[in-house]
């Protein structure tokens, strides 16, 4: 019997139509894209989680119940598998059906957190016979974070729904380090950040990750920065999420079309988007002075 065998199942909860996870203001300033494994990537067996988790539209990406699915049908549903994670978390509900792919995957699971593991990426991480940490990693857990609309019957229909989800990811956390269930209650409801240090000791994770484990893509970290900031100075013009979104769209739009041929991605030179990105950001910050 693996470790993960006395985990519980997580709810198959589907989303809702006026329901809308999103990463928290918190753990997206918190999370730096850069960081990633430097012993990737020749390992068949090897899953990086590095982005939200669910579609991200900062980044045009992000990671899916489907696309670890499908990660662990390639890799063999008895075989060993490792998964890095860097994650700001993101959808609760593609949370918990990673979460149930990697409980039930038969080979062992080795998870290793690189930078941070907030939100729905800390419950991900607990599905492994062996949690890794880096020193300078931290985990977030806190209640579902969702944005809602409706009356207030839906509201309170809401409300409910996620209590029960609150109550099985607790439980998780609970069974995985043994900390009393109403403590994990109460530091979720205050959203609490774990260090790796407290996670060791306390039983949320079992050792270190060695640091040489560890590297930076400065070009990744430059992008999504650009993008967050731009964000950050529309809001505070009052533009709306959804023009902010078709603007930031329209200008990496107009990069990836202005790419060089035979170039494999936009993303292989993101110095022009950066450089579109800070013109705009310039603009209103002039407009905030």
């Amino acid at each position: 019997m693996n470790r993960r065998s006395k985990l519980p199942k997580a709810p198959e909860a589907k989303e809702r139509p006026q329901l809308h996870s999103d990463v928290t203001p918190k753990a997206r300033e918190m999370w730096d894209g850069a960081i990633k494994a430097a012993d990737v990537s020749e390992d068949d067996n090897v899953i990086n989680i590095l982005d939200a988790i669910g579609y991200d539209w900062w980044t045009d990406s992000g990671t899916t119940a489907k696309r670890i699915n499908a990660a662990l049908k390639y890799i063999g549903r008895d075989n060993d598998v490792i998964v890095n994670i860097n994650s700001p978390g993101g959808d609760v509900f593609e949370g918990l059906a990673i979460y149930n792919l990697l409980r039930e995957h038969k080979g062992k699971v080795t998870v290793r957190i690189l930078g941070i593991a907030a939100s729905a990426a800390s419950f991900i991480a607990m599905a492994a016979d062996e949690l890794q940490i880096a020193r300078a990693g931290f985990l977030m857990i806190h209640n579902s974070w969702t944005i809602a609309a409706g009356d207030r019957n839906d509201l309170r229909d809401v409300a409910d729904f996620l209590e029960q989800i609150d109550g099985t990811i607790a439980d998780v956390y609970h069974v995985r380090s043994g900390i009393d269930a109403g403590e994990l209650a109460t530091q979720m409801d205050t959203e609490t950040w774990i260090s790796g240090k407290t996670a060791v000791e306390t039983g949320m994770a079992d050792g270190f990750l060695d640091s040489d484990i560890i590297t930076k893509d400065e070009d990744t970290k430059n992008t999504s920065n650009a993008v967050r900031k731009i964000d950050k100075l529309m809001a505070m013009q009052g533009i709306p999420r959804s023009e902010r979104r078709e603007l930031i769209a329209e200008i990496k739009q107009g990069t990836q079309d202005a790419a060089q041929p035979g170039m494999h991605d936009a993303t292989e030179i993101p110095q022009d988007l950066i450089n579109d990105l800070r013109a705009v950001a310039a603009k209103f910050e002039q407009l905030n002075a």
